[in-house]
């Protein structure tokens, strides 16, 4: 299986997850089966370049997606392309690997989905979309 975290460097495994999965600079591939890993520029058009994130992953044959959060739109993407997303991730890759082995991460859903990037509340005061719960969203 070769799951890809967005990430902001090119640390591989040590590198630190990104705060919004689609402005990330690189995303980071773990191979489950030959533990290679394969690291990426951003070059969507949310990075300057042209395409969505997810066309973009799954030129990387890419099966899993390990992110703190994403909207509902991206996550329509992915399951169009065949790629299962996870939520909840943070730390490094490596955290987010365990937190995926441990069963700590929640499957992406319409429920879970960041609905916009108005956040209030420290936790969210950069515009971070990484609470799996949906709790932050506008009206709350």
């Amino acid at each position: 299986m070769r799951i890809c975290v967005p990430t902001m460097g090119e640390k591989g495994l040590d590198e630190t997850v990104g705060e919004h999965f689609g402005r990330v600079p690189f995303y980071t591939v773990f191979d489950t089966e030959t533990e290679e890993i394969e690291v990426f520029s951003n070059t969507s058009e949310h990075m300057g370049g042209t395409g969505l994130p997810p066309d973009i992953i799954a030129e990387h044959n890419v099966d899993t997606m390990l992110c703190g959060g994403l909207g509902g739109r991206a996550i329509s993407l992915f399951e169009q392309k065949g790629i299962m997303v996870y939520v909840g991730a943070h730390g490094t890759v490596r955290d987010s690997l365990k937190l995926l082995k441990d069963g700590k991460l929640q499957i992406a859903t319409d429920e879970n989905a960041c609905k916009d990037h108005a956040h209030h509340g420290e936790r969210f005061e950069q515009g971070r979309c990484d609470d799996p719960t949906g709790k932050h969203r506008k009206g709350h």
